[in-house]
């Protein structure tokens, strides 16, 4: 349930992303700075933080390692998935991404048959494929059921290509963030703490931030000051703060892949929290009936989430082999 209370606390500082990035869009910014914008901005904060907490030495060493898996899971974890969300927001409003990005919560429960676990047998050690959460998956549906009770809600005037181009960059990104972050505590093995897998992850896929910058250079030249500023914003709120509570929530469960669905589908109150904020700072109206409706399913959704992942510990602990009798010797 920790957990849970961390990946909702990521979420709010999520919302901060769709929110400005739907703000950045409509005052004319260009979604190439929205986004590589953000990645440049959060190394030299990331660094201060690994240098502050003397591990610098360990993410070089690892990211020399192995340097391709860093590239290409981080390009998976953060490119492919940041890059269509900034995309989107300049073709609908923020709850339509916002909503669809929840999409992310079955993609984590349908990505774990692609991860195994080593188990200790009599015979040695064996890797043990993840099998696929069939509660798991039915409880992440009916959030996602109540997602889409919120989007009929206020999909009035969406037009087809706007449905196009706001929702299927996302369904990339929705399935890209929690398999490039797996694969990569996969990769790294529980050898660096979160804040050194962000910084890590955040340094690797560098090559392509500057890359799309250029491409922005070229494309609509530099950008503007409120631009800046917003992708500062994005950068400390989502960037820094929000992905590293959601790393050190999920690096807790790692090892329980149904905590670990549990943990994601906390992603769906960014829903709630959009929508809040669009209320405060746009002016949008209220939302009906039948966007409360889709709240409270959302909300209960969670509770079996935490009901059934504490049920499947519980278990976990229950089966565990009794420790060995201890002896006294003379």
């Amino acid at each position: 349930m920790k957990e849970m209370m961390i990946g909702i606390l990521a979420s709010m500082f999520f919302a901060v992303t769709f929110i400005l990035n739907r703000s950045m869009e409509l005052g004319g910014g260009s979604w190439l700075w929205s986004s590589s914008l953000r990645f440049l901005f959060m190394v030299p904060f990331l660094f201060l933080i690994v240098l502050f907490r003397r591990n610098l030495k360990q993410v070089i060493e690892e990211l020399a390692k192995k340097p391709l898996p860093w590239l290409g899971w981080s390009f998976v974890g953060f490119v492919l998935f940041y890059a269509p969300i900034t995309y989107a927001a300049a073709y609908g409003p923020g709850w339509l991404v916002a909503g669809t990005w929840q999409l992310t919560i079955v993609a984590g429960v349908l990505v774990g048959p692609l991860f195994f676990t080593t188990i200790q047998t009599k015979d040695g050690p064996v890797k043990q494929r993840h099998r696929l959460p069939v509660r798991g998956l039915l409880v992440s549906l009916l959030i996602f059921a109540g997602v889409i009770l919120i989007q009929l809600d206020q999909a009035e005037g969406i037009t087809f290509h706007m449905l196009m181009a706001g929702v299927l960059p996302v369904l990339v990104a929705a399935f890209a963030y929690p398999l490039g972050n797996r694969k990569m505590m996969e990769v790294c093995g529980g050898r660096l703490d979160t804040f050194q897998r962000v910084f890590g992850m955040t340094v690797a896929s560098l090559p392509f931030w500057l890359l799309l910058s250029v491409v922005g250079l070229i494309q609509v030249g530099p950008p503007s000051q409120s631009q800046l500023l917003q992708t500062f914003i994005v950068a400390i709120s989502s960037g820094v703060i929000a992905t590293t509570l959601f790393f050190i929530a999920t690096d807790r469960v790692r090892q329980h892949h149904g905590r670990l669905a549990a943990v994601e589908a906390t992603q769906s109150t960014q829903v709630i929290f959009v929508m809040v904020g669009e209320i405060l700072l746009l002016a949008t109206p209220l939302p009906s009936g039948t966007a409360i409706a889709g709240l409270l399913i959302i909300m209960g959704g969670m509770l079996l989430h935490s009901f059934y992942s504490q049920k499947v510990t519980a278990k976990q602990k229950t089966e565990l082999p009794p420790p060995p009798a201890r002896t006294r010797h003379s």
